[in-house]
């Protein structure tokens, strides 16, 4: 190394150099490596690769004794290998909190069958969150709106009915629970009762026994309180927005269940998790999971398990990505996606992208 081209700063007893990120310390009498490792917290194989990674290849050490080497290069800032952990891990989140959130996100999904057209659909979320005045609880306001197909405004009277109910319920308002998921609903009754009132109006523009239908059917279940909640529970925006906030500290892989699809149930998966700075403000956890619970593509597809001996165990991926700011934990950006496959061939796809604003 030219430390001619190095900007050093000489400290006051000339024993030591400073560089930007480490030391030029000159070896004195009785100096070993081990009892200048444990002057900075170090072990000697620690200061000895540290050294080496530094110096000139003449100038390396291999010895516990430091008998006619002049110089050790040691670090500045040290940190062992749980300060280096517990650096990491405060970089992502660690427990909820009602930051967590931003106040508005635009989703678009992407729904793929080898049997069908690709559907892609977006829309807008809005997210405010109140402490209960009578409870502990956290209450979630939930806005969908802005919901668009391919790009454009639903213009067919089935598909703007199926929104119009949606949106004459909203805003939800859902319980959150420490670890940041929804458990239940705030007011069920007062759901049910608005839409009660809402169908008058929609009955008049909606007009004809397919329509009536129609409602019959979305009263009926959104009656269902229990239901209901699954119907939410069971999408993967719901699954990915919602995430447990533990997730993010986990540092082996570990069993967890996901509905790969709506209304289905939920399928065992073993996660892998990956993690990484992507720059100073934001780092990224990526949560890879394989389908390990035994049950078939189709028993996924139709949502009923038939306990019949498999054919063909199903197989299939869930990949969630979840970027986050290193400093308040706010959820700036995730990506979800959903492979079924049966016999190589994918039989349901199913993508997500949720960012603010």
């Amino acid at each position: 190394m030219n430390f001619q081209q190095s900007f050093l700063i000489a400290l006051s007893d000339n024993s030591l150099w400073m560089e930007i990120d480490f030391l030029q310390y000159q070896v004195r009498n009785g100096d070993t490596l081990t009892s200048i490792a444990s002057r900075l917290g170090m072990t000697s194989e620690e200061l000895k690769l540290f050294h080496n990674s530094h110096c000139q290849k003449i100038d390396k050490v291999w010895f516990e004794s430091l008998n006619d080497v002049k110089n050790i290069f040691v670090p500045t800032n040290f940190k062992t290998k749980e300060q280096k952990e517990l650096e990491r891990k405060s970089t992502f989140p660690s427990q909820w909190s009602d930051s967590f959130w931003a106040k508005k996100y635009t989703g678009n999904e992407t729904f793929e069958s080898p049997y069908e057209s690709s559907v892609n659909i977006s829309y807008t979320i809005e997210l405010n969150l109140r402490k209960d005045k009578n409870t502990s609880w956290h209450i979630l306001n939930y806005l969908q709106s802005n919901f668009k197909s391919g790009g454009n405004t639903p213009d067919d009277k089935v598909s703007s009915l199926s929104i119009a109910c949606m949106q004459s319920i909203m805003p939800l308002e859902f319980v959150i629970n420490e670890q940041g998921k929804i458990t239940g609903f705030a007011d069920h009754k007062k759901m049910t009762e608005t839409f009660s009132e809402q169908r008058k109006e929609l009955e008049e523009f909606y007009v004809g026994e397919i329509f009536q239908n129609y409602m019959n059917t979305f009263e009926r279940n959104i009656n269902d309180e229990m239901f209901l909640l699954k119907q939410f529970q069971s999408t993967l925006l719901f699954q990915t927005l919602f995430p447990n906030i533990d997730w993010f500290q986990k540092k082996t892989k570990w069993k967890e269940s996901f509905y790969l699809v709506q209304n289905s149930f939920p399928v065992q998966c073993e996660i892998n998790i990956e993690q990484e700075n992507e720059d100073d403000n934001s780092v990224l956890t990526v949560l890879k999971g394989k389908i390990t619970e035994l049950c078939t593509s189709q028993e996924i597809m139709r949502g009923i398990k038939l306990h019949e001996a498999l054919a063909e165990p199903a197989s299939g991926t869930i990949v969630l990505e979840y970027t986050t700011h290193t400093k308040n934990k706010n959820l700036l950006e995730v990506k979800a996606s959903v492979l079924l496959s049966h016999e190589d061939q994918f039989i349901h796809q199913h993508h997500i992208n949720i960012t603010q604003g």
